[in-house]
């Protein structure tokens, strides 16, 4: 019998619907003690560390988690699940996968309606993360997001819907898997990632997002010495409205990185226009392009890296390996 820990952090999962219908936390994790769904084949141990919703999950949050695994693993736990809060889920996710070392199956999950609202898919979720976990053929997998049936990496999975259940997606790539006759199937394998075992986590680590028109404003507004990193999620495959230019040299004169991704939701961010604010001239003024990952995924791994004390050439490797 494999013994699975059950980490509970909050989030929809374990909120309920009062008498005007609006989702609040409860005192006590309506599914934290659950084991009817699990029919005597999992010794399940719980730990209720938290109790968040998910826009209260900080990347020291991310790290206590990070540690409790890193416990659970020296004990002999055959998986970890974490129940997770879905608007910062990815975060979390991509956070562990980074600096967990890829051993004993991590599955996320959680929900996006509360425990006792009609069509509930909290503890759906919850039974099919345990079985992922479970599961033999999760080992070596990396840090996995269980949701609606499927199996997503932590490294490309996204929340794209506000309240669907089918809410997280991997674009460009899909699901590595799905989960059928309560056990994991796979159809992928999630090329190595570099770990990082980080102690500590780095503040004053930025995300902007290019629009039309944008000039420096904001830019010149975290040039200070209080700013570690930026993460810049530019217009298509990498490109910023001229007007941010002078700004942005001057953060990179500065000594604060600035890696550049795509704010499109399929695709990879290409050094492919030769044009005033161009990905090509970005480059060459010395930006970090980062290729597969999201804006927020970025900087989850921006901040890693720093934490790291990873700094120049060895920071531009690790944000510019597009398999890891």
């Amino acid at each position: 019998m494999k013994t699975i820990l059950a980490i509970h952090t909050g989030g929809t999962i374990s909120m309920s619907q009062n008498e005007k219908g609006e989702v609040v936390p409860n005192d006590e994790n309506p599914i934290a003690e659950e084991q009817v769904i699990l029919k005597g084949q999992i010794n399940l141990i719980t730990d209720e560390m938290f109790n968040l919703p998910s826009p209260h999950v900080t990347p020291e949050v991310m790290l206590k988690i990070k540690q409790r695994i890193m416990k659970a693993i020296d004990e002999g736990v055959d998986g970890v699940v974490i129940t997770h809060g879905t608007d910062t889920l990815e975060e979390t996710a991509y956070f562990l996968d980074l600096t967990l070392p890829n051993t004993i199956p991590v599955v996320l999950t959680g929900a996006m309606r509360s425990s006792n609202e009609i069509g509930s898919d909290g503890l759906y979720n919850f039974r099919n993360a345990i079985m992922v976990a479970a599961t033999d053929e999760s080992y070596g997998k990396g840090v996995l997001v269980v949701m609606n049936d499927e199996i997503h990496t932590a490294r490309y999975v996204t929340k794209t819907h506000t309240t669907n259940v089918a809410t997280f997606r991997t674009p460009t790539f899909g699901p590595i898997g799905i989960v059928t006759q309560n056990k994991a199937k796979y159809f992928q394998e999630l090329i190595q990632t570099e770990v990082c075992d980080i102690n500590h986590v780095v503040e004053g680590v930025y995300l902007i997002k290019a629009y039309a028109g944008m000039d420096g404003s904001l830019f010149e507004a975290i040039n200070n010495k209080n700013t570690k990193g930026l993460v810049l999620e530019g217009l298509g495959a990498g490109n910023v409205p001229p007007k941010t230019l002078p700004a942005i040299q001057s953060l990179i004169d500065n000594g604060i990185p600035i890696v550049l991704v795509s704010r499109c939701y399929n695709g990879v961010a290409q050094e492919i226009y030769d044009y005033q604010g161009g990905g090509i001239q970005l480059g060459k003024m010395g930006t970090i392009l980062c290729q597969g990952l999201n804006g927020q995924k970025a900087r989850i791994k921006l901040l890693v890296g720093l934490s790291d004390n990873m700094h120049g050439d060895e920071l531009r490797e690790f944000m510019g390996n597009a398999i890891s």
